[in-house]
């Protein structure tokens, strides 16, 4: 009995100050938000439930009307324009809709079209004869905003790598019959969904599970609302921008050495350790690869130290969320090149070889540009090749060089034997072609008239001529006349050396009938 006393009495005591501070003639009250904010040219939905109290008590059989006031609640009959809205009246002055049941004390209204003007302080009272009130003690302030509000991005704190957490886009949503539509860069397609609050209102979201990342720290998350207004012929846009903060392990760990080159005993080497981290980097520590294992030679972003020997070197990075382990750097102490004399001094293989590593380092590096250790490590093997090439191959050259030596010596030989040859014979054959040309100039001019007497020929030729039919009196006992003509005929030699043609004269008698 003590027990529900003191309950009794506890709930007396945490009464609202509101309640407290009503006139004890009070008998209506109602449950819904006391602020409220709406966008013009859409509407509001007020959520809304009432209860009684008084001698006087609410009677759902009866005939039941709800009513909205504005601004002042007394002293209705001296101001009849602050009743905005009846129940019970086709015609009210403020576009206004009873949505809930009320006979289930369900107040729930619709505040449609709304524009700046409606800016108010609003109350409600119940028309349930005898049953009239006003519920004095739950004003609702009523805001009316041109500007839609910002979306609201929710992150939940101390994001991590490897994490997989649901990130939400909300926006108010006063009219939930016309919500806004959202949109965000994290996906294109996101299905929104409307979710009632405790207090009766509603909000939009859009959610995105995603597994964290290094590549999400410094992320920017964009969301944007867009309200449809005036019955869905315009839109107001409102937008919002988040940055991600990601935790994570070392990233992109890296040794690198200087010089970066070859090293020679006895001098000092600084070894470099860089990584990228958040929370950065707490510890840089440095290892020696051994025959027994790896030992640990220093702590610290930077190892200098007096080279003795060779050796391969990493460096391991670490934070609070784990650590990373560079690539391995193999640094070569620089020992003697072959001595001067021997083959591999020469210059011209020198430049071969040298050549041969630069088409080796050409075909092996990327189009980007190559790192130090690895331009070191190049040097290194194109020291080595040269140094292991002539140890391994001097006397070889030597004993090549003496046999390339006598048989480019006999090939020089040949070719003087054949040039030799070829110019000997060219005077040759001009000796002989002018010979025969003395010949030919000698005897042409003795043999000219033996040839032009043996080519002295006599032929008789007859030609008769032939008279028109007038003529043929004429005697035929005539005496023959006699013609001569002479006739060149070219005539080739059957020496072994033709000579010019040699014109002959030919002579035939012609005979006139």
């Amino acid at each position: 009995m003590g027990f529900m006393t003191d309950i009794m009495l506890l709930s007396f005591l945490i009464i609202p100050s509101t309640v407290a501070a009503c006139p004890p003639n009070t008998h209506l009250f109602i449950t819904a938000p006391t602020e409220m904010e709406a966008l013009s040219g859409s509407c509001l939905q007020i959520p809304c439930n009432f209860s009684d109290a008084g001698p006087e008590k609410f009677d759902s059989t009866r005939p039941v009307f709800a009513v909205w006031i504005k601004n002042n609640h007394t002293d209705l009959k001296s101001h009849p324009e602050n009743v905005i809205f009846n129940s019970s009246v086709t015609f009210n002055i403020y576009p206004m809709n009873i949505t809930g049941n009320l006979t289930q004390r369900n107040c729930t209204t619709l505040f449609s079209n709304l524009i700046t003007n409606y800016t108010n302080t609003y109350y409600f009272r119940i028309m349930n004869w005898p049953f009239r009130s006003t519920a004095v003690c739950d004003s609702l302030q009523i805001t009316i905003k041109d500007s839609p509000w910002r979306p609201n991005i929710t992150i939940p704190g101390d994001l991590k790598e490897k994490e997989s957490v649901t990130i939400t886009c909300s926006a108010l949503t006063p009219c939930p019959h016309s919500p806004p539509q959202l949109t965000w860069n994290l996906t294109q397609d996101s299905h929104s969904k409307i979710e009632e609050n405790t207090d009766g209102s509603f909000t939009t979201k859009i959610q995105q599970n995603i597994t964290l990342s290094d590549t999400h720290d410094g992320k920017k998350i964009s969301c944007s609302a867009r309200y449809p207004v005036n019955q869905g012929n315009d839109t107001k846009t409102a937008e919002t921008e988040e940055t991600l903060r990601v935790s994570y392990a070392p990233k992109d760990t890296s040794a690198s050495i200087s010089p970066t080159c070859l090293v020679s005993a006895g001098s000092w080497v600084n070894l470099t350790c860089s990584s990228r981290a958040k929370p950065p980097v707490s510890s840089f520590t440095w290892f020696k690869k051994s025959r027994d294992g790896a030992v640990k030679v220093s702590e610290g972003e930077i190892y200098s130290f007096n080279v003795t020997d060779g050796g391969v070197y990493y460096c391991v990075a670490t934070n609070d969320l784990g650590n990373q382990t560079s690539a391995e750097i193999n640094m070569t102490v620089k020992g003697p090149l072959p001595k001067e004399e021997s083959m591999c001094s020469h210059h011209f293989l020198k430049t071969f070889l040298y050549l041969l590593y630069l088409s080796f380092k050409k075909t092996t590096s990327s189009s980007n540009e190559a790192q130090p250790e690895s331009i070191c490590q190049h040097k290194i093997f194109f020291f080595l090749l040269l140094h292991d090439f002539c140890a391994s191959t001097d006397k070889l050259w030597q004993h090549i060089g003496v046999i390339i030596g006598i048989i480019l010596l006999l090939i020089l030989l040949c070719l003087i034997i054949f040039v030799c040859w070829l110019k000997s014979k060219h005077q040759r054959q001009q000796q002989t072609q002018i010979q025969i040309n003395e010949k030919q100039v000698v005897e042409e001019p003795g043999s000219k008239t033996e040839e032009v007497e043996e080519n002295i020929h006599y032929s008789e030729i007859n030609i008769s001529k032939h008279q028109a039919s007038s003529d043929s009196v004429q005697d035929r006992g005539q005496e023959q006349d006699t013609e001569y003509a002479q006739v060149q005929i070219s005539k080739p030699e059957n020496n072994l050396i033709q000579s010019p043609h040699v014109q002959e004269e030919v002579y035939s008698e012609v005979k006139k009938i």
